[in-house]
């Protein structure tokens, strides 16, 4: 549920054009939040891979740090499609998981695949567009 009103958080916010900075670091740090506390209670429980929820909270952290570090610099990268097909992938994983139905381990490592490849997206487009910014 909590997913879904982010989604239309988001939307509302860009049919409106009220898209603030202040938006811009919040709604991921948000959106982080709530898919750590969901696959940190899961790997408790025994129904998620403590490999997969590392590997899937490092990339978070080092993204959100990466944009935080960006808009510092006045470079963006906001969510790329890989980014947000990842999100999707990472709430269907979980509500799997949440449910024990069957696929839900298959359906965590494929969200930990799409988090890695989005993962890299954001870092070479950073890379490249900090790279363009201080030869000039």
């Amino acid at each position: 549920i909590a997913s879904v009103t982010d989604f239309f958080d988001g939307y509302v916010a860009r049919e409106l054009n009220q898209i603030t900075i202040v938006g811009q670091i919040l709604d991921p740090l948000a959106d982080k939040m709530l898919t750590l506390a969901a696959f940190l209670g899961l790997m408790m429980t025994g129904a998620a891979s403590a490999w997969a929820i590392y590997i899937i909270i490092v990339r978070e952290l080092f993204i959100t740090g990466l944009r935080t570090l960006s808009l510092s610099e006045g470079i963006d990268i906001s969510a790329s499609w890989a980014g947000k097909v990842k999100t999707v992938a990472q709430m269907i994983a979980i509500g799997f998981l949440l449910m024990h139905w069957n696929g839900g381990a298959l359906l965590l490592w494929i969200a930990v695949a799409l988090t890695l490849y989005s993962g890299g997206e954001y870092l070479a487009g950073f890379s490249k567009a900090y790279q363009n910014r201080h030869r000039a």
